[in-house]
């Protein structure tokens, strides 16, 4: 959050209640806390705006929990979802709306928008969401067997990320919907892209569109990082049976290239010695995992194929559970990791 942001969130929480009157009309003061029923302002008593409380941190004046959803935010994420605004510039703009603040000078013309797509967007993007602990984020991930995760560095929540439609108008309005973001790093852990992962509010499961996911910035040769490579890495395709390495094998470091022909052509890393290819099992899967056999060979570096039982290792994890997924990866492992990787849980 930039200063300008952070100073406008500091004001809105000295004027909590005003703000919860004003945006949150159904809802009425109990105590130190506005309850309401959600952050569209139907009646009820499932979210809980806090009113009292210091500037930052912990406990702050205008932190709000909903009890049905287990979503959480400040006073700017309330503002965007009662006013189902589109952007964090709007937000601010209806802040200080509110607040009678004068708008800031525009930006001189040499500081254009960065292009659609391009690696800066993705960095604003991921800038914008916040840690999956208490989101619609970690209840999804929940859901595909992905527990535990903690608020992993690469992953965030954006609670109304834009929705472009295939064939869609460029003057039409995008949707927005709720989002996993996963952030695209090279190898020295620069971010040059995000993953987008769009996700029904009701469900938790994807978003009812078509395709559900997407990806901005530059991702080939790239990855979604779990844990720091070393001289071992594993290599996978989609992010959530990336993941589910990591879950079954807590000190493994992870990369979710996030398509076959984009594990084929991911750069490793110097200094690693071993690389794990855990591709999914099918022809495409296959194909990638000769390409990158081909290119570790020839600069040295050994590789070992993880199979799943399944079509990936999400449908393994499911199915099977963490410690009989990691019973079934023991065996496939080489000798000289065995003591590091399985020898004690996280």
């Amino acid at each position: 959050m930039t200063d300008a942001a952070s100073d406008i969130a500091r004001r809105l929480g000295r004027e909590a209640e005003a703000v919860c009157r004003h945006y949150l009309s159904n809802g009425r003061r109990q105590g130190r806390y506005w309850i309401v029923g959600d952050v569209e302002n139907t009646p009820g008593r499932s979210l809980y705006v806090r009113l009292t409380g210091p500037v930052r941190g912990p406990g702050a004046a205008g932190k709000w929990t909903d009890a049905a959803t287990g979503e959480h935010g400040d006073l700017l994420d309330l503002i965007a979802s009662a006013r189902r605004l589109q952007s964090f510039g709007e937000t601010l703009d209806e802040a200080r709306r509110f607040l009678s603040l004068p708008r800031p000078d525009p930006p001189r013309r040499e500081h254009q928008s960065m292009p659609t797509g391009s690696p800066e967007a993705a960095r604003r993007l991921f800038a914008m969401g916040r840690p999956i602990s208490g989101t619609l984020a970690e209840r999804y991930l929940h859901r595909r067997g992905l527990a535990g995760l903690g608020d992993a560095p690469a992953l965030r929540f954006h609670p109304h990320c834009y929705y472009w439609r295939e064939g869609q108008p460029k003057e039409a309005l995008p949707e927005t919907w709720p989002a996993l973001l996963a952030k695209v790093t090279d190898v020295h852990g620069n971010l040059t892209g995000i993953h987008r992962t769009w996700l029904d509010l009701a469900t938790a499961r994807k978003a009812p569109l078509d395709p559900p996911r997407k990806a901005m910035g530059n991702l080939l040769g790239h990855g979604v990082r779990i844990g720091a490579a070393t001289d071992i890495l594993a290599a996978g395709e989609g992010l959530e049976s990336t993941l589910s390495l990591r879950m079954a094998l807590h000190d493994l470091p992870v990369i979710a290239a996030l398509s076959a022909n984009h594990l084929a052509a991911l750069i490793l890393p110097a200094g690693l010695r071993r690389l794990y290819i855990a591709a999914d099992a099918d022809e495409a899967g296959a194909m990638a995992a000769n390409k990158l056999t081909e290119r570790a060979d020839a600069v040295g570096i050994e590789t070992i194929r993880l199979s799943p039982l399944g079509d990936d290792f999400n449908e393994d994890l499911r199915k099977l559970g963490r410690e009989d997924l990691r019973a079934h990866l023991g065996p496939q492992l080489a000798t000289a990791d065995l003591s590091r990787l399985l020898s004690c849980d996280p």
